[in-house]
């Protein structure tokens, strides 16, 4: 027999984007992706464009905020882009509050997956942390399926845990996180403290926009 929680559960599974909406990392990413471009020769991205692509696969990511750097020279643009990366790693960190608001999902008994752009040696680098051992079911990455906003990888983590859609909850802070959730026919929760404004994001229907991670944890706790 299902518990009191349980039986008044919305969601069975969550599914979080990485950076900008778990992870603080939107402003590191947006400058090393311009320092990236500048240094295989394009033209400098504004922070706009360079903060847009965040959420998709690197190489689509750095494609889109370089047009003028050819094909080519996408493979050392990607290079460039993980050195910069590298260097400010360990200054990046999850966002206040996020881990009690995961504790308190795993203890109303749903499930946790990331679905992000990463590459899997960087979200692997980034869940080794001690504190979040375990704390999510499920992942998966740009490299290992396809980029936001196909819906594979919120498909693939539905089948893996056994969830329906309707059941599953997909939240990020870009559009491309909302696209997906559009594409898998899954409901989406929009944060706006993360890489693009929330003025685009009533058109791909979110049900609610929060705007600190103290908002996500109180509209779980009204309907998760």
């Amino acid at each position: 027999m299902p518990t009191p929680i349980e039986s008044r559960r919305q969601f069975d599974l969550i599914a979080f984007d990485w950076d900008g909406t778990l992870f603080d990392s939107t402003g590191i990413i947006t400058r090393c992706i311009q320092s990236a471009v500048v240094d295989v020769g394009g033209r400098r991205p504004t922070d706009q464009a360079a903060s847009y692509v965040i959420g998709m696969g690197l190489i689509q990511a750095l494609a889109h905020a370089a047009p003028d750097v050819p094909p080519e020279r996408h493979a050392a643009l990607g290079e460039r882009y993980r050195h910069h990366y590298v260097q400010h790693q360990n200054d990046i960190s999850l966002f206040d509050g996020v881990l009690p608001l995961l504790a308190d999902l795993k203890r109303r008994g749903c499930l946790l997956a990331v679905a992000t752009g990463k590459s899997r040696r960087g979200l692997d680098e980034a869940l080794s942390a001690v504190e979040l051992k375990g704390v999510f079911d499920a992942s998966r990455t740009a490299d290992e399926t396809a980029g936001k906003p196909h819906p594979r990888m919120l498909l693939e983590l539905m089948e893996e845990l056994g969830v329906v859609r309707e059941r599953t909850l997909m939240v990020g802070d870009t559009t491309h996180d909302l696209q997906m959730a559009l594409n898998a026919g899954c409901p989406s929760l929009a944060v706006s403290y993360g890489a693009h404004e929330p003025a685009a994001f009533e058109a791909l229907r979110p049900m609610a926009v929060a705007h600190s991670v103290a908002e996500l944890q109180q509209w779980f706790a009204a309907n998760v």
